[in-house]
């Protein structure tokens, strides 16, 4: 499975009594598949799958599926601190249609290097579609190291590529320059996404790309086809990325797809909608990129 390009990490809209609004999660897909995204990522850290049901998560990339038509490949986040849970989710995304599942390192437990090696290989031996690793150490406690990597591939050929949220470019270089074609390394930093291509990644899962779909898949462009304009085009969403997490991503997400009208500005309990005065900073940053 070959992924490269722009992967959009989308929101999960909520109605004000807090169910699902299917009808806000339909606009926002077509505005993805509008802006022309590689593919989408539902139910990760930005669609708020701590807060949703193993019934609920199954909905979401069951629907995610079935609008996006193929248009754009989609990938389901099914992460757990459990690996048998996780075993369980990623046989209901296949299940539902996904492209491919993504699976964040276990966060909390903080399990050992041969611990990760385990986790992720009993995922992948549970299902026949592809596997694309999170790595996220700032959100699990845990970082998955070079060499557990390398035990994992050798063990589960199904896994394909890393989101690497390290926020290190060191990293990402260390595993392009040690595996090659054999792991397809995309940043997890929309802010890194230039500097991670530089060394040979092959793309973004991006929060940024949820209200600026065109503009980050334009300049992810860019940056694989080794353009003169990328250094510019990149510079030119630094502080809209910068702006977009001051606070978490998601609630910037929304608070923008609200103002934009693709869905109301409602998070689940313990996320909060995004305070004024980080409100006023990205706003004027959106602005700026939008001029």
């Amino acid at each position: 499975m070959k992924l490269e390009g722009t992967y959009t990490a989308v929101v999960t809209p909520f109605t004000r009594d807090g169910a699902i609004d299917w009808a806000a999660f339909d606009r926002i897909l077509q505005d993805q598949l509008a802006g022309g995204v590689n593919g989408v990522v539902p139910c990760g850290t930005t669609g708020e799958s701590p807060t949703l049901s193993s019934a609920e998560q199954r909905e979401v990339i069951a629907r995610t599926v079935a609008v996006t038509k193929a248009k754009a490949t989609v990938i389901a986040g099914v992460g757990s601190s459990s690996t048998a849970h996780a075993i369980d989710l990623a046989k209901q995304a296949e299940s539902a249609g996904a492209a491919a599942v993504m699976v964040v390192v276990p966060y909390y437990n903080k399990p050992t290097q041969d611990g990760l090696v385990r986790h992720y290989t009993a995922i992948a031996k549970a299902v026949t579609c592809p596997l694309v690793i999170y790595n996220i150490p700032g959100r699990s406690g845990v970082d998955l190291g070079v060499e557990a990597m390398a035990r994992i591939l050798d063990a589960a050929s199904n896994v394909v590529a890393t989101k690497e949220a390290t926020g290190n470019v060191i990293r990402a270089q260390q595993l392009t320059s040690r595996f090659g074609a054999r792991l397809t390394v995309l940043s997890g930093d929309d802010a890194l996404t230039l500097p991670m291509i530089s060394v040979g990644a092959r793309g973004v899962i991006s929060v940024a790309s949820n209200v600026l779909p065109a503009e980050v898949t334009r300049a992810t462009k860019l940056a694989l086809d080794w353009d003169a304009r990328a250094c510019d085009a990149h510079l030119e969403l630094l502080p809209f990325y910068e702006a977009l997490f001051i606070e978490p991503g998601v609630a910037s997400a929304k608070a923008l797809l609200a103002e934009r009208g693709l869905c109301q500005n409602v998070l689940r309990d313990p996320m909060t909608p995004l305070g004024e005065g980080a409100r006023k900073v990205l706003f004027a940053a959106y602005e700026r990129v939008k001029a």
